[in-house]
């Protein structure tokens, strides 16, 4: 109960003790810095790709790709606030719309993105209940009521194929045939590299007329971008020497992700307030690395389906006995086994080895493809993740399993 009763006076010395922080919004992914570091030359492909808009010219398709935290949305968000304010100091008829397509109800059917776009040009259309063609159908009236230039700008546009298919990309890039007044352009943005080897063949011609590739930060331009910000977000005299190149060094490692780099920047300053301290060191870095792994994994691991849980708990197990790499096949052997005391029906020794393959994607096994001679191929598996994570994670799969 003590504890308990300390909790207020806990509040109350939290409120009145001086932060580390001067503003901790701008370590967040949703700021939009000023300038954009190292983006100039494709800011300007962006804007030259676009440019045409401002003189009632259609222009090309866009597709623009690169891994997750190298700028893409922020730079093509950039470009297109520019161009909203010259089109309306000049008086231009201009609609840029932005849609991420990862948000579920917004885009996750081709009946709910061209609803949400119809809705963009003030029409009410049910969240259900309308035949598709009709939705279609409304949108572009509601397009040719006036004259625009429409530029629709589709975030994370993967994973609107993954959940709709193809076919809505072929849809929308098809629209302009059936317009009179108006005209849309397409920017697709994307964290996939190959994307556009998975979909129709006509719609990759008409989607991706012309193409950017985002490409990773170096550890030296993350740098930059952590000194940059740690100025609006830490006070003066609070980062030691050494955190910020230690920070950019774990980000550079990880695919050179500025997002990456922000969070690790943001966490390690929050573990160091925790503990009272007056500046953030860099022990605090690998701590926050630490926590971020550990979150990141067990919330992936805890959400998904019962055959994946079954198939990490039996790579932990034949693990268990200090081997340093497994093969697919003693896997399986022991997953059947599992399977059993979790009422479970098996899969096949081919799904569960393409579970084994997601599981290397999601970067928590690492799986390589081996040559077993005439027996064909197997996967040698290995688990890159700290003792202390994998005694919370082995936790959690026996739980969910129902394993004593």
């Amino acid at each position: 109960m003590g504890g308990q009763k300390n909790i207020s006076s806990f509040f109350e010395t939290y409120i009145d003790k001086d932060s580390l922080f001067k503003d901790k919004k701008t370590l967040q992914s949703s700021h939009n810095p000023q300038p954009i570091l190292h983006r100039d030359n494709q800011i300007k492909e962006i804007a030259h790709i676009l440019a045409p808009t401002l003189r009632n010219e259609k222009p090309s398709n866009l597709f623009i790709y690169g891994k997750t935290g190298t700028g893409k949305t922020l730079c093509v968000k950039y470009v297109s606030n520019q161009m909203k304010k010259v089109a309306e100091e000049r008086n231009i008829s201009l609609k840029i719309l932005y849609i991420n397509c990862k948000l579920k109800r917004v885009a996750d059917t081709e009946y709910r993105l061209i609803a949400q776009l119809a809705r963009e040009f003030g029409k009410e259309i049910p969240p259900t209940g309308l035949p598709t063609d009709e939705v279609y159908n409304i949108f572009l009236k509601s397009l040719d009521k006036t004259e625009n230039n429409i530029v629709l700008i589709l975030d994370e546009i993967d994973q609107l194929v993954a959940k709709a298919g193809d076919g809505i990309l072929y849809n929308i890039t098809r629209i302009n045939s059936e317009l009179t007044t108006s005209q849309i352009s397409i920017v697709g943005i994307s964290n996939d590299l190959i994307f556009t080897n998975n979909i129709d063949p006509r719609v990759k011609s008409s989607l991706s007329e012309e193409e950017i590739v985002f490409p990773p930060y170096n550890a030296l331009q993350l740098q930059t971008i952590l000194k940059e910000r740690s100025k609006k977000a830490f006070k003066q005299n609070v980062i030691t020497q050494g955190v910020i190149e230690k920070c950019a060094a774990f980000a550079a490692r990880e695919h050179g992700d500025a997002r990456r780099a922000l969070e690790l920047f943001r966490v390690a300053g929050e573990i160091a307030e925790r503990k009272n301290s007056k500046k953030v060191m860099i022990e605090n870095i690998d701590e926050a690395e630490d926590k971020i792994e550990r979150d990141r994994f067990i919330d992936l691991i805890s959400t998904q389906p019962k055959q994946f849980q079954a198939t990490l708990y039996s790579i932990f197990q034949v693990l268990k006995n200090q081997k340093k790499s497994i093969f697919t096949g003693e896997v399986y052997e022991l997953y059947k086994k599992i399977c059993n005391m979790s009422r479970l029906r098996p899969l096949t020794q081919r799904r569960v080895s393409d579970i084994i393959g997601e599981m290397d994607m999601l970067g928590i096994i690492n799986a390589k493809v081996v040559s077993n001679g005439r027996f064909g191929r197997t996967r040698e598996i290995s688990l890159p993740l700290s003792p202390s994570i994998k005694t919370k994670i082995k936790r959690i799969l026996e739980d969910d399993l129902s394993i004593v």
